[in-house]
This record gives structure tokens, sequence and C-alpha cells, in this order.
């Protein structure tokens, strides 16, 4: 009589399988999705769209979600200095290529924007755009942008977000989880204006509609708001 043996999992090669995924998984973070960004959220389409965005500031600004620096030859003269919190490497090492005007400083001074390593009001001004919708903590993040940045300054940002018509939020709460995963853990569904809002900020020029393509990922918000006095 022959009996039948259940073969149990050998946990070995379960271990190296999963390190396996887990090296894929940083690699793709840190190697790929910078160089995806740059391809999806900049180039020449996006160049309007970012110029909006950077129109006005002056002095230091603070930037969460700085990337390869893809703001940096559109930045006005008068801004001098650019503290630049961005956690991929490869990003960083990328920005050092970007053309920008002479009198520029940009440093690099963090990796999260939910704890910046800079002094209360030191900043005149801060800077996001295509940040809001990924950046983990993003109510802490505000929190820290609201500390640092002078009362009267304002935050420039250009993000996508929430759609107001509703067939396109359902394809945005479909979408979201697979956007999650590949894209770094960004939203479909973050109601920009209103994490503005909530966080104290107080808008004052706003423009929200659809750029091209697919409006599950293009409804942009541009624009500035105020960081009031406490």
């Amino acid at each position: 009589m022959t009996r039948s043996r259940t073969c149990a999992p050998d946990p070995l090669r379960r271990s190296r399988a999963a390190a396996g995924t887990v090296a894929l998984v940083g690699f793709y973070r840190e190697h790929v999705l910078p160089r995806l960004v740059d391809v999806t959220c900049g180039g020449d389409r996006m160049e309007g769209w970012r110029r909006r965005a950077t129109e006005g500031l002056e002095g230091a600004v603070v930037e969460i979600g700085f990337g390869s620096g893809a703001n940096l030859p559109l930045l006005p003269h008068e801004v001098d200095t650019v503290y630049a919190v961005e956690p991929s490497a490869v990003a960083r090492s990328r920005s050092e290529h970007r053309p920008r005007h002479g009198g520029l400083e940009v440093r690099h001074v963090g990796f999260e924007g939910a704890s910046l390593p800079l002094e209360d009001h030191s900043c005149d001004a801060a800077l996001t755009t295509f940040t809001l919708c990924t950046v983990p903590a993003v109510e802490q993040a505000l929190a820290e942008l609201r500390r640092v940045v002078r009362p009267g300054g304002r935050l420039h940002f250009l993000e996508h977000g929430l759609a107001p018509d509703e067939g396109v939020r359902r394809w945005q709460r479909r979408l979201e989880p697979a956007q999650l995963r590949l894209a770094g853990g960004c939203h479909l569904t973050r109601d920009i204006p209103e994490l503005l809002v909530d966080a104290g900020f107080e808008l004052d020029a706003v423009e929200a509609r659809y750029a091209s393509g697919p409006k599950a990922w293009t409804w942009f918000t541009v624009g500035t708001a105020l960081n009031p006095a406490r």
C-alpha cells in the first residue's frame, strides 16, 4: 500500500522568494518609479501648468516631493534657495542635471514631508507639484508646511485629485488600489482643496479643470493658498 505524502512548503525557498519580491519592489520604487514620474508628470506638456504653479515665488522656498527637480528651470530669479525634500536617491541625483538660474541654491534637507528639519517660519513660501496625492500622512505634512512657512507666505501647488463628476469618481475609486501599488502610493481620490482648507490654509487663487488625457488622472488643481497668522 502506497501512502500519499503531503509536501510542506520549503521554508528556505519561501524565504528566498519573499526576499526576491522585496528586492524587486525596492528596485521598482527606487530606480523605475522616479523615471516614470518624470515621463508622466514632466516634459513639455506639463510646462505651462508648472509655470502657473511657480509664478510669483520668491526668497526661500521649501518643496516637498522635489523629485528630480522638474520645477528648477521654471523658478523665478527672485527665488534664492530651495529646501528640497525627496526620499529617492535616484531622483535627487537626476536633479543635479537640471538647468537653473545662477543665483539659486538647492539644499536637500529631508526625506519626508511629515517631518521637516526646518525652523518655524523659516521659509517665504512652499511648493508642491503632484505630491499631495502621494505623500504619506498628508495632514501632518500640510501642518509642517504651515509651521515652516512664515505667516502671510503662500503654498504654491499643482495637484491632481478627486474629480467633480460622479462618473469619473467611480472610475477613480475602482482604479485607486492598482494606482497605489504601481505609482508609489499615489491616490486618485484625495480632494486637494479640501485638504488645504482643513489644514488651515486659505485658498486665494485657484484654477481647477481637466487637463488632456484620461479624466481619472487629469482633474488638475493649480494655484496658491495663504498661510494666515495663527
